[in-house]
């Protein structure tokens, strides 16, 4: 049975988007179209999305815009650090889309964006949640020696259906990033169920990431953010997500947060 997802409310959201507003920022609430953006937002917490809001990829479950990405803001960093000393976040997770057009993949924008938040609020902890950066290891290094308490990289969806779902990824890259990751930081994925894939592909994929050094991770069900995206296969259930969650806690793995409504960043601060 598809999840009901509750309509945001104006009035719980207003002092969060206001903030977000009054700098001119991005978040992947907005973007991605998150069902948990009345929830997060209320809470005062939001994933602030860097480096634009159009990807360079097509992956075909995702709501973020694809096409020609425009030229970085420069005053992004001193942007996003003043909106989270603004929203006085103890803990932020900043994300970005794909920005393959570059030549550094993005990550020395990053690097800044890490770097002010950091200065100005420098009792916040900060999770990075990136893209693949090509497995550059120029760009990779950027990240592992940051301020970012955190380092995490979806690796959305099952060996089986990653080409089909995401043909510009590899999922072997994705996992050589992670691996990389936990090298130096507490290092978190993410997987996306209900696009067809079996319980035996799910635990393939759990054993890849925990192998990986992946030590965090959150599961959550596909829900299909237009009639041009790819068709959900099947909807999970309550007690299936708890079942993956013990699966995944039998794996090794030091958290865990499994649900319907789950997405890589929801309630990160309390992972």
């Amino acid at each position: 049975m598809k999840p009901k997802v509750l309509a945001p409310s104006k009035e719980v959201i207003s002092v969060t988007k206001n903030i977000i507003d009054k700098y001119g920022i991005n978040t992947v609430c907005y973007s991605s179209k998150c069902p948990n953006i009345s929830e997060c937002f209320a809470r005062g917490t939001a994933t602030f999305m860097i480096l634009g809001n159009v990807c360079t990829r097509n992956c075909r479950f995702c709501g973020v815009n694809k096409g020609k990405p425009l030229k970085i803001d420069e005053k992004e960093p001193i942007k996003i650090a003043n909106a989270v000393k603004d929203m006085k976040l103890k803990y932020v997770v900043i994300t970005s889309v794909d920005r393959d057009d570059l030549k550094d993949f993005g990550s020395n924008h990053w690097r800044r964006v890490i770097e002010k938040v950091n200065e100005i609020n420098p009792d916040t902890k900060i999770e990075a949640l990136t893209p693949d950066f090509q497995g550059d290891i120029n760009a990779l290094n950027l990240l592992v020696s940051s301020p970012a308490y955190k380092l995490a990289h979806n690796i959305e969806t099952v060996k089986k259906l990653h080409k089909r779902l995401k043909p510009k990824s590899s999922y072997e890259l994705s996992l050589k990033v992670l691996e990389y990751y936990s090298k130096f930081k507490i290092t978190k994925s993410s997987l996306i169920v209900g696009f067809g894939e079996s319980f035996k592909d799910i635990e393939k994929t759990l054993i890849d990431l925990k192998s990986a050094g992946v030590s965090q991770i959150t599961i959550g069900q596909y829900l299909q953010p237009s009639p041009r995206h790819y068709p959900v296969k099947k909807y999970y259930s309550k007690e299936e997500f708890k079942e993956l969650e013990n699966l995944a806690l039998s794996l090794g793995f030091s958290a865990v947060v499994s649900g319907e409504l789950v997405r890589s960043s929801y309630y990160a601060d309390k992972l």
